[in-house]
């Protein structure tokens, strides 16, 4: 619309037509937020008809009207309207509409007119003082224009000063307002949000007195009292569980600048709340710690300090004299405090502590009592102690929410991830159920030291376990899981599996500052490691182990055959560890017998492959005995899974070792260089360099020797410790892990050596750790013992 058309328009609007009043304030809702429209407009004493249209009409008129002033405060003009005697009676025509007026276009633009009246609470002095021109606490409302106002003109009331005579008329407005937080009109519920965060962004306001400024100048602990007050009166209306569910609701997207701007004046609160100093000089903290000593159930002689005989000397009318007191000497220290001066203690955690330890004794009033009298039959060194404990899980969750984290930095991570499917990592409902956390997390602590047996030395210890326990169950708790179901995860996670995970962290933690020399160091302990167990399989075979023998009952054997079977064989590796001598025998000796009684051998240089049905686990099926044959001919080209037929007695061995060797004269060329690397390996097979074949002559294998070890230990044992003596690596999980366990224990051992502030330090720069030049030094120097 042209600037010269506003004659016109305002005539329209001060028309007693309401068509015309209607259509008029239609065209100027969508013009008003031009600076350059809206100077003229106030200039001609627009302001005077729009506030007249905002206390008489109603209807989509009086809808248009709101709107108009809601735009036209957003370019942070027109603030002139709620100035001089006739302002209060403004704010509370809007309260009003907001309290009875159930048309949602009209509650709509009433709520964003008190949301720029709030939020520009915190500049109004500036404005006063004759300073530059005020902004708004309100992203969007600050401007670099200067209002068109009279530097004689008393300025106005903003912040919830402006609200405090009408909310005195509709004492009702903080409960409808927080209704409007269940509205299925999105815009209606941000807007209903965006005045809740106003007012409590100028309650905790640095001044202290945000809240209606009714305190006097300098009254600064008064007015700390005051902005606690109106949040828990805010809380009483059920303000959190309405927000919770938001959080929760598939709404997020249309909700997520004012819930986020909540979630960050929740950690302003949380930390306000911290800062406050337990002082008992102040009424409020003097009764909660002698809320908790009456709750621990105390002994009634020393009840309030006062001791039976004050009563009996008042009985008697002696009322001038005063009676003995008598202090329990542990009065505070059985309540799990360190000291018997308690304010103290409270030093770290401030007046949230205390909050929330008092919010726990209040509502878990019975079992404190029980928990406190449990402890009192145990030995000192075993007691849990409850209020250090309640202190401990206070700041483990005000670590885990990051609550020192400023809001801005939360507005800069929603621009960054402003993706639905990204919203869990950024809104965190669990935070608005703090006490049930807090409450969760304390009967976590007292069942990990009762678990763990803790003792007072230990005490940090479960600390460390339960902010595991927050990190594993709460941190990764999505965005829609429910408060009931992290309470239940809190109070059921393993002991056992919480200090696995600790152990995780902590190594992952030391990973990150020595990757490059951690990776160094696991390889050559690894290699050594081999070496080691290498060198043991090796011994094994050196010793010698007693082998079965079971005899295949097929219709072909003769009766001699059978007469002359021998079922064990003993079979050992030489000192040059070049042959492998063995012997059957009709029984087993009571001694090993030495290598002159094995009358057969085999040269380990002839060999060319080992073949077993030992598998890489010991719970597959091959290890387990239940085999099916796969009779592949010796004379494959490709080392396969040998097994033997499943038709000998049921007490046979289950696992099978077959050594294979070249026939004819390609095992004699082999035999000539048994130290050539090898070619080919799989996990079950090894062979030597002769077993690459030609198209033209293919070598033929033939079994020289077959082994059925009684266990499975003693087949991974000669298995891996015959494949070692060929150069080949061990393939069953036994020998394995083995090698894992040695290279992690040398792990530990070294990592024994360095000091624990080297641990958490970055590794020294190059060239750190130099032995310094003895160049100008003579030999003049001594000892001093």
């Amino acid at each position: 619309m042209d600037q010269a058309d506003i004659p016109a328009l305002l005539s329209r609007l001060a028309s007693d037509e309401d068509a015309a009043r209607k259509m008029a304030v239609f065209k100027l809702q969508s013009s008003i937020n031009d600076p350059a429209f809206a100077d003229v407009f106030i200039s001609s004493g627009g302001l005077v008809v729009l506030r007249r249209l905002i206390m008489a009409t109603g209807g989509n008129t009086l809808a248009y009207s709101l709107q108009s002033l809601t735009r036209l405060l957003e370019v942070d003009m027109g603030w002139d309207i709620f100035e001089g005697p006739a302002s209060s009676d403004l704010v509370e025509r809007i309260v009003e509409l907001i309290v009875t007026n159930p048309l949602v276009n009209i509650l709509r633009g009433a709520m964003s007119i008190l949301v720029a009246l709030v939020g520009r609470s915190q500049s109004s002095s500036s404005s006063a003082a004759g300073g530059g021109p005020p902004g708004s606490s309100k992203g969007g409302l600050s401007s670099p224009r200067t209002p068109t106002t009279n530097a004689l003109r008393t300025p106005g009331t903003f912040g919830f000063r402006a609200l405090k005579p009408a909310v005195a008329v509709y004492p009702q407005f903080f409960e409808l307002v927080i209704q409007q937080l269940q509205s299925a009109d999105h815009a209606l519920c941000a807007n209903a949000l965006m005045l809740i965060n106003a007012l409590i962004r100028d309650a905790v306001s640095s001044d202290g007195s945000g809240v209606g400024g009714i305190q006097a100048k300098g009254s600064v602990s008064a007015a700390g009292e005051e902005w606690s007050k109106f949040i828990k009166r805010l809380q009483d209306l059920g303000l959190i569980r309405a927000v919770y569910n938001l959080l929760q609701s598939s709404a997020l997207q249309d909700l997520a600048h004012p819930l986020l701007e909540f979630q960050s004046l929740t950690k302003v609160l949380l930390r306000k709340w911290r800062e406050v100093r337990v002082d008992l000089e102040r009424p409020e903290h003097r009764r909660a710690l002698k809320g908790l000593h009456l709750a621990s159930a105390p002994d009634r002689r020393y009840a309030n300090g006062v001791a039976a005989t004050a009563a009996a000397a008042a009985e008697d009318g002696d009322a001038g004299k005063k009676g003995s007191r008598k202090h329990n000497p542990e009065k505070w220290r059985r309540l799990g405090f360190e000291t018997e001066s308690p304010a103290l203690e409270f030093e770290t955690a401030g007046f949230l502590g205390m909050m929330d330890l008092t919010d726990y004794v209040r509502k878990n009033e019975d079992g404190f009592q029980k928990l406190l009298l449990e402890q009192s039959s145990r030995p000192l060194n075993e007691r849990c102690p409850v209020a250090r404990a309640s202190l401990a899980v206070t700041m483990i969750l005000y670590d885990h929410f990051e609550v020192d984290k400023t809001d801005l930095e939360d507005i800069r991570g929603y621009h960054a991830l402003n993706d639905a499917k990204t919203h869990d990592k950024l809104f965190h409902p669990l935070l608005l159920q703090w006490s049930r956390l807090h409450t969760a997390g304390l009967h976590a602590f007292f069942r990990l030291w009762k678990s763990t047996g803790a003792q007072r030395d230990d005490f940090d210890k479960v600390a460390e376990l339960v902010r595991v326990l927050v990190e594993q169950v709460v941190g990764q708790a999505s965005r829609t899981k429910d408060v009931l179901e992290v309470e239940d995860e809190l109070q059921e996670y393993d002991a056992a599996r919480l200090r696995e995970i600790q152990m995780e962290l902590l190594e992952l933690s030391f990973e990150d500052q020595w990757a490059p020399h951690l990776f160094q160091v696991r390889e050559e302990l690894k290699h050594e490691a081999l070496q080691f167990v290498k060198e043991q399989r090796v011994r094994c075979l050196l010793q010698g182990s007693w082998f079965t023998k079971p005899m295949l009952h097929t219709r072909q054997e003769s009766y001699t055959k059978r007469r002359l079977y021998q079922p064990w064989r003993y079979a050992k590796l030489s000192h040059n560890r070049r042959y492998l001598h063995y012997a059957d025998f009709p029984e087993k000796l009571p001694y090993d017998p030495g290598l002159e009684a094995l009358t057969e051998k085999v040269d380990l240089g002839t060999i060319s492959s080992v073949v077993s049905n030992v598998s890489a686990t010991p719970e597959s099926p091959e290890a387990s005995g239940d085999n099916n044959e796969t009779d592949q001919s010796p004379d494959s080209s490709t080392p396969t899974l040998r097994t033997f037929r499943d038709n000998a007695a049921a007490a046979k061995p289950t696992t099978k070792i077959t050594i294979y060797s070249f026939a004819g004269d390609y095992m004699a060329n082999t035999s000539t260089n048994p130290n050539a690397s090898p070619d080919a390996s799989t996990t079950t097979t090894t062979t030597t360099p002769g077993a690459v074949s030609s198209s033209d002559t293919e070598p033929k294998e033939q079994p020289v020797l077959t082994l059925y070890p009684l266990n499975h230990s003693l087949a991974s044992e000669w298995l891996d410790g015959l494949l070692m003596l060929l150069n080949q690596a061990p393939i069953t999980a036994e020998t394995n892990k083995l090698v894992t366990l040695v290279s992690e224990y040398g792990l530990k051992i070294r990592l024994l050596n360095v000091r624990l502030e080297q641990m958490y330090a970055h590794p020294g720069a190059q060239g750190a750790g130099v032995v310094p030049s003895r160049e100008g030094l003579d030999e003049d120097y001594f000892y001093e013992i």
